[in-house]
């Protein structure tokens, strides 16, 4: 079945995730300000090579925020690690903390002319598009971004959310007692609504009895980063009697994972397993494999493959939910382990949007 060649895939990089958090992992790392020569000084920046100098391609990845414990922007390192160790090339990581930060990166990044340039999040949209259409003999990949109309040198890859957020739908259909779910999300745009929607239209797959749907917006200066705010609104909600309501805000899901530890509903997160943060109340999670998603289109553009925008899914590997890992569910600390049925109707639903059986609609597309 595809979706074994979905775990096969989610274990090597729950593994390459592991190893990368062992500390020392053999490569050379220096930060801006130091005295290596060889690492331009930018801030936030770090260095790491793999391989031997000279002897593969060489890549550089650059991140809108320090990695810190982002897990989303750690395993698109890991990507570009396992294509740099794979060709015997080198890679480096350029942190950024601000804007002024990620335009002086990209900046250096260009100057040191790498085979690829690998840009991470839509945060780095505007700049990336700037870049690449100033320095056309310079490829560039951007990560779960694109421009309208991307510079041709300058390759998307995105993943389709949604098809996991339908999978997370069809656990809060079953699960519900009020019939009421619905969403805190970071921002009200289509992009986000692929989170939301689907959630929506997976739960209605499995039970027509459910009230309409409920969604909450973070907004503010940063959606991303206020789980104050994204814990008043969960707790709105559970107050209107929703008892399933999934959370859409990177940083800001702590908030939501809080009010439902407090209020007693169940909840949903994003981009990693977030179970072990609040196994009393989560049920899974809408995974990005994100390493999986930055080694393909590297292989694409170094292919010359590459179209101007590649989609990762069930089909590819590049997103999934914890109920799809038969090996880890069991020790993933998620509430859905306890629910053996609905495991299996999850199992089902993702064989059949893998066959193009089950049409999950694209929000962002109309």
């Amino acid at each position: 079945m595809r979706v074994r060649a979905w775990l096969v895939l989610l274990s090597v990089a729950i593994l390459a995730l592991a190893a990368c958090g062992d500390g020392d992992d053999g490569a050379d790392t220096t930060t801006a300000g130091e005295t290596d020569d060889t690492t331009s000084e930018t801030a936030g920046e770090t260095e790491e090579t793999s391989g031997a100098e000279g002897e593969g391609p060489h890549f550089i990845y650059v991140t809108p925020n320090p990695i810190g414990e982002n897990e989303f922007l750690e395993m698109g390192e890991i990507g570009v690690e396992r294509v740099a160790e794979r060709l015997g090339g080198t890679f480096q990581t350029f942190e950024s903390t601000d804007p002024s930060s990620s335009r002086a990166n990209i900046e250096a990044a260009v100057e040191e002319a790498p085979d690829l340039i690998v840009l991470t999040t839509f945060q780095l949209t505007d700049l990336g598009q700037e870049f690449a259409s100033a320095n056309p003999d310079q490829d560039f990949i951007l990560v779960d971004d694109c421009p309208e109309e991307p510079a041709p040198n300058l390759y998307c890859v995105g993943f389709r959310e949604h098809e996991g957020a339908y999978l997370l739908g069809i656990m809060a259909g079953n699960l519900t007692e009020s019939n009421r779910i619905g969403s805190v999300v970071a921002l009200d745009i289509p992009f986000f609504h692929r989170w939301s929607d689907s959630f929506y239209l997976g739960a209605q797959s499995v039970n027509p009895d459910l009230e309409p749907d409920t969604q909450l917006f973070i907004g503010g200066d940063n959606p991303f980063a206020d789980p104050a705010r994204a814990k008043e609104q969960a707790l709105s909600l559970a107050a209107q009697g929703l008892d399933q309501i999934f959370s859409v805000g990177a940083a800001s899901d702590v908030g939501v994972f809080e009010a439902a530890q407090e209020q007693g509903f169940m909840t949903y997160g994003t981009d990693v397993n977030n179970c072990p943060v609040a196994p009393d109340v989560i049920v899974d999670n809408n995974l990005k494999v994100v390493d999986v998603a930055v080694e393909t289109a590297m292989d694409l553009v170094l292919a010359g493959e590459a179209s101007p925008f590649t989609a990762v899914g069930l089909a590819e590997g590049g997103v999934g939910v914890m109920a799809l890992d038969e090996d880890g569910l069991a020790e993933s600390q998620c509430l859905v382990a306890e629910h053996p049925d609905i495991v299996e109707q999850v199992r089902e639903a993702a064989e059949g949007i893998i066959a193009g059986e089950i049409e999950v609609p694209d929000p962002l597309a109309g």
